[in-house]
């Protein structure tokens, strides 16, 4: 076909679930876009798969920023999933939703419908939780949480370290307190990987109305005057054009869509006229406003090899009982997501909303998994929850097969390191404390606690991001200069276009980012299938099936 009623760009978190939900009418024929291949991989199922993806470029984009100033003038590492399901394919299948605090301040920002309280019903459709069963949880929905089905013993020494250092053992993060810590809950169905494609596109793949197109690049959003009419793509090597009939919507992440928009013409004419695109319309906001966790990994040495991964002979005599183990069971070393335990906590007594984010990892980080060391080991993630520090995505060159110009300016606002030392302090004791003393070895990065200016270096030095970039497309009212979408994630100024994924979340929230990816994608599809008076498949039992 060369019409479709609506046509979708990216394939990731949002995409899938859109894609789903607007296709739940089988009166309307829906086309998804993917740049990556299909979901295929045994990589993506098996979850300690991500532990292979994540540090090369199966099925990941491996993106990198620009050299930062704040990192000693290093180039970050950006990961971002290159397949259905997108990052939710890649990642540690961590299931963080935020506080309360970062959806009400989208509300207070003036995005009418955003408050946490109007978040929740959406958190709730998506979400099958095999194991809280109350009003914070839903139960029947596409995305299944469960508890890890072979949790490493380290991860309750983890909750006895928080306990040491005032971090309450905390039975749900998501649910009335973020405070605290918790085995990680992760997007998984019988020990595996539960991403947004396995969700919510795979089950759906016979509807006659559903065409998912993957290896389909993106080369821009075709336009009518100041009306969205279609999409430009190349797939081996041709190009082709294909034709909506109520809208194109962008869901190619926060690096993605804004480059997808300023390839097609939208956005700051000075940035387009560096590259010779002609302008369909000014919006200054596009590829603004991008914000970033950044992230500061402890790593020790570890006696307790059984409980841990590692590049040991020790490992292989495991790998071969936890193969046959994953593949009869779906239990043991291979479902793990490596990031086993999970915390939110204050950097001060005067905080109000937890600020800092601990990710347990029950093997040595080093560099993403790019440096691989010859032990066992456990780690630790620091992370600032609400860098004040903003950054850009702009383009390289008008080629769509180019990568996009990635400057997250981490550390560019101070106030972002005096934090991340408190950070790195708290993150320092809690890994100190009696509970590692009997299988804690050597650290791989030993610095003094009591040095500040010590402490300082070794964030410059290592630190890098959590994989959670957001902002590019801001959600905002017409009074804001850096707003690209209103509270229906429609694109000012432009019609029949809409951006729906991390690009329109106009701050960081204090959390992971998948969970309220898809959220974003949930709420907005029923706020489509409203204005085109779609059939809701929630309701109506007569969805194509």
């Amino acid at each position: 076909m060369d019409s479709y009623d609506f046509i979708i760009v990216g394939g990731g978190s949002a995409g899938c679930v859109l894609a789903s939900r607007l296709s739940e009418d089988p009166t309307v024929n829906v086309c998804l876009l993917e740049a990556g291949g299909k979901d295929t991989s045994p990589f993506i199922h098996t979850p300690v798969g991500c532990v292979v993806m994540m540090p090369t470029k199966i099925n990941n984009w491996g993106f990198e920023t620009v050299p930062q100033p704040g990192l000693n003038g290093r180039k970050g590492y950006q990961p971002r999933g290159k397949t259905l399901g997108g990052s939710s394919s890649i990642n540690a299948m961590m299931y963080a939703r935020g506080h309360r605090y970062d959806y009400d301040l989208w509300a207070s920002l003036g995005n009418e419908g955003w408050s946490y309280d109007e978040c929740l019903p959406y958190f709730k459709k998506a979400e099958n939780n095999e194991v809280h069963h109350d009003e914070f949880h839903g139960q029947g929905g596409p995305l299944n949480v469960a508890d890890l089905r072979s949790p490493s013993p380290m991860v309750e020494r983890y909750l006895s370290a928080c306990e040491s250092i005032g971090v309450p053992t905390n039975p749900d993060v998501n649910g009335v307190e973020q405070f605290g810590a918790m085995q990680t809950q992760v997007t998984q169905l019988n020990g595996e990987r539960c991403s947004a494609a396995k969700a919510y596109l795979t089950p759906n793949l016979n509807r006659p109305n559903l065409t998912v197109l993957t290896k389909a690049t993106t080369h821009k959003v075709l336009f009518d005057g100041k009306r969205a009419i279609g999409v430009e793509y190349g797939m081996k090597g041709q190009r082709f054009q294909i034709y909506c009939n109520n809208e194109v919507i962008l869901s190619a992440g926060a690096f993605g869509t804004p480059q997808v928009l300023l390839l097609s013409g939208v956005g700051p004419k000075q940035e387009l006229d560096k590259h010779g695109i002609g302008q369909v319309h000014e919006l200054s906001g596009v590829g603004k406003n991008l914000q970033d966790h950044i992230d500061l990994v402890h790593s020790y040495r570890t006696t307790a090899k059984r409980d841990t991964f590692g590049v040991s002979l020790k490992m292989a005599s495991e790998a071969s009982k936890a193969v046959p183990q994953w593949v009869k069971q779906r239990k043991g070393k291979l479902s793990s997501n490596f990031a086993e335990g999970i915390g939110f906590l204050y950097s001060d007594n005067d905080v109000d909303v937890p600020d800092l984010e601990f990710v347990f990892v029950v093997a040595v980080v080093d560099d993403h998994a790019r440096k691989i060391h010859m032990s066992h080991g456990f780690s630790s993630h620091v992370t600032l929850l609400r860098p004040k520090s903003t950054g850009t995505v702009t383009l390289n060159s008008a080629d769509p097969y180019d990568v996009p110009c990635i400057d997250p300016a981490f550390f560019q606002e101070p106030d972002d390191m005096r934090v991340m030392i408190k950070g790195w302090k708290k993150q320092y004791q809690m890994l100190q404390s009696e509970a590692f003393d009997d299988v804690r070895g050597a650290s791989f990065y030993p610095v003094d606690p009591d040095d500040d200016a010590a402490i300082e270096q070794d964030i410059r030095n290592r630190a890098d991001t959590q994989y959670h970039p957001v902002g590019t497309c801001k959600m905002g009212t017409e009074d804001d200069p850096l707003a690209v979408v209103n509270s229906e994630l429609s694109v000012y100024g432009l019609a029949n276009l809409r951006v729906v994924d991390a690009s329109i979340m106009p701050t960081l929230i204090g959390g992971n980012t998948n969970a309220p990816t898809i959220m974003v994608a949930e709420k907005i599809a029923d706020a489509i299938k409203v204005q085109y008076q779609l059939i809701d498949g929630d309701k109506d039992t007569s969805k194509a099936s």
